[in-house]
């Protein structure tokens, strides 16, 4: 019995995604440092309007890092997710921290590049809070 409620708690841990212990509504207020480049926005229905130097950031939890259809990405963001990477609110947090050291972890590669120059030295785990809560509904 104690191996079996294990092994499901395992597969549990496994199979849900990564939150970071933000407060969603606290990243919407910290998100106006983001919308110098980024929008949300599912459409035409704008979420939170911003920028289009960077992508449109509506979806990106759960999206293969890289993906967004349209947009012209770094190379080294583009190899993250051929080589696996989907955005979750904990690499969210590390990314927008430092995108250059975390796509240099990530590839392990010391040559990595971001074109994202922006680091949110605090109120990341708020933002990637924000993002999850007005993804699409699965």
């Amino acid at each position: 019995m104690l191996k079996t409620t294990f092994a499901i708690l395992a597969t549990l841990s496994i199979a849900t995604p990564a939150l970071a212990d933000g407060d969603a509504e606290a990243g919407e207020k910290a998100f106006k440092k983001c919308k110098a480049c980024h929008m949300i926005a599912d459409g035409d229905n704008v979420i939170y309007k911003g920028g289009k130097t960077g992508p449109n950031l509506y979806g990106i939890v759960g999206r293969t890092a890289g993906t967004v259809e349209g947009y012209r990405y770094g190379d080294d963001l583009v190899a993250a997710g051929a080589a696996g990477l989907v955005w979750d609110e904990m690499n969210l947090v590390s990314y927008m921290a430092d995108p250059k050291a975390f796509l240099k972890e990530t590839l392990d590669d010391s040559g990595a590049k971001s074109k994202m120059a922006f680091k949110l030295s605090k109120g990341g785990e708020d933002v990637a809070a924000y993002l999850a809560s007005v993804a699409p509904a699965e």
